[in-house]
Protein backbone atom coordinates (compact mmCIF):
# COMPACT_ATOMS: atom_id res chain seq x y z
CA UNK A 1 0.00 0.00 0.00
CA UNK A 2 1.31 3.45 -0.91
CA UNK A 3 2.32 5.80 1.86
CA UNK A 4 0.79 9.21 2.36
CA UNK A 5 2.29 12.13 0.46
CA UNK A 6 1.90 14.14 3.68
CA UNK A 7 4.76 12.10 5.17
CA UNK A 8 7.23 13.40 2.57
CA UNK A 9 9.48 16.12 3.97
CA UNK A 10 10.58 19.13 1.98
CA UNK A 11 9.02 22.07 0.19
CA UNK A 12 9.21 23.62 -3.25
CA UNK A 13 11.04 26.95 -3.41
CA UNK A 14 9.36 28.92 -6.17
CA UNK A 15 11.97 31.68 -5.95
CA UNK A 16 14.81 29.29 -6.69
CA UNK A 17 16.50 29.19 -10.06
CA UNK A 18 16.18 25.39 -10.02
CA UNK A 19 13.32 24.01 -12.08
CA UNK A 20 10.34 22.96 -9.96
CA UNK A 21 10.26 19.41 -11.31
CA UNK A 22 13.96 19.04 -10.47
CA UNK A 23 13.28 20.16 -6.90
CA UNK A 24 10.47 17.65 -6.60
CA UNK A 25 12.63 14.93 -8.12
CA UNK A 26 15.28 15.46 -5.45
CA UNK A 27 12.69 15.61 -2.65
CA UNK A 28 11.30 12.28 -3.84
CA UNK A 29 14.79 10.82 -4.20
CA UNK A 30 15.61 11.70 -0.59
CA UNK A 31 12.30 10.25 0.57
CA UNK A 32 12.95 7.01 -1.32
CA UNK A 33 16.49 6.61 0.01
CA UNK A 34 15.62 7.43 3.62
CA UNK A 35 12.11 6.02 4.04
CA UNK A 36 11.27 3.42 1.40
CA UNK A 37 12.09 -0.23 0.94
CA UNK A 38 12.60 -1.77 -2.49
CA UNK A 39 9.24 -2.72 -3.95
CA UNK A 40 7.25 -0.25 -1.84
CA UNK A 41 4.63 1.92 -3.55
CA UNK A 42 4.91 5.69 -3.90
CA UNK A 43 1.97 8.06 -3.38
CA UNK A 44 -0.10 8.70 -6.48
CA UNK A 45 0.55 11.63 -8.80
CA UNK A 46 -2.69 13.23 -7.60
CA UNK A 47 -1.62 12.97 -3.94
CA UNK A 48 1.80 14.40 -4.74
CA UNK A 49 0.27 17.24 -6.73
CA UNK A 50 -2.00 18.15 -3.80
CA UNK A 51 0.81 17.82 -1.25
CA UNK A 52 3.17 20.19 -3.08
CA UNK A 53 0.58 22.41 -4.81
CA UNK A 54 1.77 21.47 -8.28
CA UNK A 55 0.23 20.57 -11.61
CA UNK A 56 -0.03 16.85 -12.35
CA UNK A 57 2.15 17.43 -15.43
CA UNK A 58 4.99 18.75 -13.26
CA UNK A 59 4.70 15.81 -10.89
CA UNK A 60 4.71 13.40 -13.83
CA UNK A 61 7.87 15.06 -15.18
CA UNK A 62 9.68 14.48 -11.87
CA UNK A 63 8.51 10.86 -11.73
CA UNK A 64 9.49 10.30 -15.36
CA UNK A 65 13.01 11.47 -14.52
CA UNK A 66 13.29 8.96 -11.66
CA UNK A 67 11.89 6.19 -13.83
CA UNK A 68 14.53 7.02 -16.44
CA UNK A 69 17.23 6.75 -13.79
CA UNK A 70 15.79 3.36 -12.74
CA UNK A 71 15.17 4.61 -9.21
CA UNK A 72 11.47 3.77 -9.50
CA UNK A 73 9.30 1.85 -11.96
CA UNK A 74 5.74 2.08 -13.20
CA UNK A 75 3.52 -0.99 -13.17
CA UNK A 76 0.51 -0.52 -15.42
CA UNK A 77 -2.70 -0.55 -13.44
CA UNK A 78 -0.95 -0.70 -10.07
CA UNK A 79 1.13 2.45 -9.62
CA UNK A 80 4.74 3.51 -9.14
CA UNK A 81 7.16 1.46 -7.05
CA UNK A 82 10.71 1.73 -5.73
CA UNK A 83 12.91 -0.44 -7.95
CA UNK A 84 14.83 -3.33 -6.52
CA UNK A 85 18.52 -2.78 -7.29
CA UNK A 86 19.93 -5.01 -10.02
CA UNK A 87 22.85 -7.26 -9.25
CA UNK A 88 25.77 -7.01 -11.61
CA UNK A 89 26.06 -10.40 -13.27
CA UNK A 90 29.81 -10.86 -13.54
CA UNK A 91 30.70 -13.64 -15.92
CA UNK A 92 33.07 -15.79 -13.88
CA UNK A 93 33.67 -19.51 -13.36
CA UNK A 94 32.55 -19.39 -9.72
CA UNK A 95 29.68 -21.10 -8.00
CA UNK A 96 26.39 -19.35 -7.35
CA UNK A 97 26.86 -19.80 -3.60
CA UNK A 98 30.26 -18.09 -3.70
CA UNK A 99 28.89 -15.21 -5.77
CA UNK A 100 25.90 -14.53 -3.48
CA UNK A 101 28.03 -14.78 -0.35
CA UNK A 102 30.42 -12.26 -1.88
CA UNK A 103 27.47 -9.88 -2.14
CA UNK A 104 26.42 -10.43 1.47
CA UNK A 105 23.29 -12.34 0.47
CA UNK A 106 22.09 -15.72 1.72
CA UNK A 107 22.08 -18.26 -1.14
CA UNK A 108 19.67 -21.16 -1.30
CA UNK A 109 18.50 -23.63 -3.90
CA UNK A 110 15.46 -25.78 -4.58
CA UNK A 111 16.35 -28.96 -6.47
CA UNK A 112 14.00 -29.54 -9.40
CA UNK A 113 15.70 -32.65 -10.80
CA UNK A 114 18.82 -34.69 -10.03
CA UNK A 115 18.93 -37.71 -12.31
CA UNK A 116 20.66 -39.61 -15.08
CA UNK A 117 19.44 -39.18 -18.65
CA UNK A 118 20.65 -40.15 -22.09
CA UNK A 119 22.11 -37.34 -24.18
CA UNK A 120 19.66 -36.08 -26.77
CA UNK A 121 20.96 -35.15 -30.19
CA UNK A 122 21.16 -31.52 -29.05
CA UNK A 123 22.98 -32.27 -25.78
CA UNK A 124 25.33 -34.70 -27.52
CA UNK A 125 26.30 -31.97 -29.95
CA UNK A 126 26.81 -29.39 -27.19
CA UNK A 127 28.94 -31.75 -25.07
CA UNK A 128 30.74 -33.28 -28.06
CA UNK A 129 29.58 -36.78 -27.14
CA UNK A 130 27.71 -39.60 -28.79
CA UNK A 131 23.94 -39.46 -28.70
CA UNK A 132 22.59 -41.52 -25.80
CA UNK A 133 25.71 -41.05 -23.62
CA UNK A 134 24.66 -41.09 -19.93
CA UNK A 135 24.53 -37.61 -18.41
CA UNK A 136 23.84 -36.28 -14.93
CA UNK A 137 21.10 -33.68 -15.16
CA UNK A 138 21.00 -31.22 -12.25
CA UNK A 139 18.25 -28.60 -12.39
CA UNK A 140 17.72 -26.05 -9.63
CA UNK A 141 15.83 -22.91 -8.72
CA UNK A 142 18.41 -20.57 -7.20
CA UNK A 143 17.40 -18.03 -4.56
CA UNK A 144 19.02 -15.13 -2.74
CA UNK A 145 17.59 -13.92 0.56
CA UNK A 146 14.59 -16.12 -0.16
CA UNK A 147 13.77 -14.55 -3.53
CA UNK A 148 13.97 -16.58 -6.79
CA UNK A 149 16.79 -15.33 -8.99
CA UNK A 150 17.47 -17.92 -11.68
CA UNK A 151 16.74 -21.39 -12.99
CA UNK A 152 19.93 -23.38 -13.70
CA UNK A 153 20.29 -26.69 -15.49
CA UNK A 154 23.64 -28.50 -15.69
CA UNK A 155 24.55 -31.52 -17.79
CA UNK A 156 27.70 -33.47 -16.90
CA UNK A 157 28.96 -36.70 -18.51
CA UNK A 158 28.11 -39.41 -15.97
CA UNK A 159 31.45 -41.19 -16.39
CA UNK A 160 33.16 -38.05 -15.08
CA UNK A 161 31.28 -38.12 -11.76
CA UNK A 162 30.78 -41.77 -10.71
CA UNK A 163 28.63 -42.08 -7.60
CA UNK A 164 27.42 -38.48 -7.68
CA UNK A 165 23.79 -39.56 -7.87
CA UNK A 166 24.18 -41.92 -4.92
CA UNK A 167 24.28 -39.07 -2.44
CA UNK A 168 22.21 -35.98 -1.77
CA UNK A 169 22.16 -33.24 -4.41
CA UNK A 170 25.17 -30.95 -3.85
CA UNK A 171 24.63 -27.51 -2.41
CA UNK A 172 27.53 -26.18 -4.49
CA UNK A 173 28.05 -28.14 -7.70
CA UNK A 174 31.44 -26.71 -8.64
CA UNK A 175 32.80 -27.30 -5.12
CA UNK A 176 31.79 -30.97 -5.28
CA UNK A 177 33.27 -31.37 -8.75
CA UNK A 178 36.53 -29.86 -7.52
CA UNK A 179 36.83 -31.53 -4.11
CA UNK A 180 35.47 -35.01 -4.89
CA UNK A 181 36.39 -35.47 -8.53
CA UNK A 182 39.32 -33.12 -9.08
CA UNK A 183 37.43 -31.30 -11.83
CA UNK A 184 38.42 -27.66 -11.48
CA UNK A 185 36.80 -25.59 -14.21
CA UNK A 186 39.66 -23.72 -15.85
CA UNK A 187 37.94 -21.86 -18.65
CA UNK A 188 34.61 -21.62 -20.39
CA UNK A 189 32.55 -20.04 -23.12
CA UNK A 190 29.25 -18.26 -22.53
CA UNK A 191 26.57 -17.38 -25.03
CA UNK A 192 24.24 -14.71 -23.66
CA UNK A 193 20.94 -13.68 -25.18
CA UNK A 194 17.64 -12.11 -24.26
CA UNK A 195 14.60 -14.33 -24.08
CA UNK A 196 11.04 -14.34 -22.74
CA UNK A 197 9.84 -16.37 -19.77
CA UNK A 198 7.91 -19.49 -20.70
CA UNK A 199 4.91 -20.36 -18.50
CA UNK A 200 6.89 -22.96 -16.51
CA UNK A 201 9.94 -20.73 -16.00
CA UNK A 202 7.77 -17.71 -15.16
CA UNK A 203 6.03 -19.72 -12.46
CA UNK A 204 9.35 -20.72 -10.89
CA UNK A 205 10.83 -17.22 -11.01
CA UNK A 206 7.62 -15.51 -9.90
CA UNK A 207 7.46 -13.25 -12.96
CA UNK A 208 4.86 -12.72 -15.67
CA UNK A 209 4.76 -15.03 -18.67
CA UNK A 210 6.80 -13.32 -21.38
CA UNK A 211 8.84 -11.27 -18.89
CA UNK A 212 12.40 -10.56 -20.11
CA UNK A 213 15.09 -12.98 -18.98
CA UNK A 214 18.83 -13.31 -19.55
CA UNK A 215 19.61 -16.73 -20.99
CA UNK A 216 23.20 -17.92 -20.58
CA UNK A 217 24.47 -21.12 -22.15
CA UNK A 218 27.86 -22.17 -20.81
CA UNK A 219 30.45 -24.72 -21.90
CA UNK A 220 32.98 -25.26 -19.09
CA UNK A 221 36.29 -27.03 -19.59
CA UNK A 222 38.99 -28.80 -17.63
CA UNK A 223 42.08 -28.47 -19.81
CA UNK A 224 40.70 -29.17 -23.29
CA UNK A 225 37.89 -31.45 -22.16
CA UNK A 226 34.34 -30.16 -21.82
CA UNK A 227 32.94 -31.25 -18.46
CA UNK A 228 29.81 -29.19 -18.02
CA UNK A 229 27.15 -27.74 -20.28
CA UNK A 230 24.62 -25.52 -18.56
CA UNK A 231 21.66 -23.32 -19.38
CA UNK A 232 20.60 -20.58 -16.96
CA UNK A 233 17.65 -18.20 -17.00
CA UNK A 234 18.20 -15.04 -14.95
CA UNK A 235 15.53 -12.52 -14.05
CA UNK A 236 16.30 -9.42 -16.10
CA UNK A 237 14.66 -7.24 -13.45
CA UNK A 238 17.24 -8.39 -10.90
CA UNK A 239 20.40 -8.63 -13.00
CA UNK A 240 22.48 -6.46 -15.26
CA UNK A 241 25.43 -7.85 -17.18
CA UNK A 242 28.92 -6.60 -16.25
CA UNK A 243 31.65 -7.42 -18.74
CA UNK A 244 35.17 -5.94 -18.41
CA UNK A 245 36.73 -4.99 -21.72
CA UNK A 246 40.37 -4.59 -22.70
CA UNK A 247 42.03 -3.76 -25.96
CA UNK A 248 44.28 -6.65 -27.10
CA UNK A 249 47.84 -6.03 -26.00
CA UNK A 250 46.94 -3.17 -23.66
CA UNK A 251 48.05 -3.19 -20.03
CA UNK A 252 45.27 -3.27 -17.46
CA UNK A 253 45.04 0.05 -15.65
CA UNK A 254 42.75 -1.07 -12.84
CA UNK A 255 41.99 -4.24 -10.94
CA UNK A 256 38.52 -5.76 -10.56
Amino acid sequence: MAGSAAAIAGEIDRTSGTAIYVQLREILRTYIVESCRPGSALPSERDLAERFGLARMTVRQAIDALVGEEVIERVVGLGTFVRRPKLDLQVKLTSYSEEMQRRGMVPAAKVLSFEQIGASAFLARELQLDEGTPLVRFRRLLLADGEPMSVDENFIPAHRVPGLLDGEPPTSLYNVLSEQYGLVMEWGEDMIEATAASPSTARLLNVEVGAPLLKIQRHAFVARTMVDYSVSYYRADRYKLWVPLQRPGARRSRSH
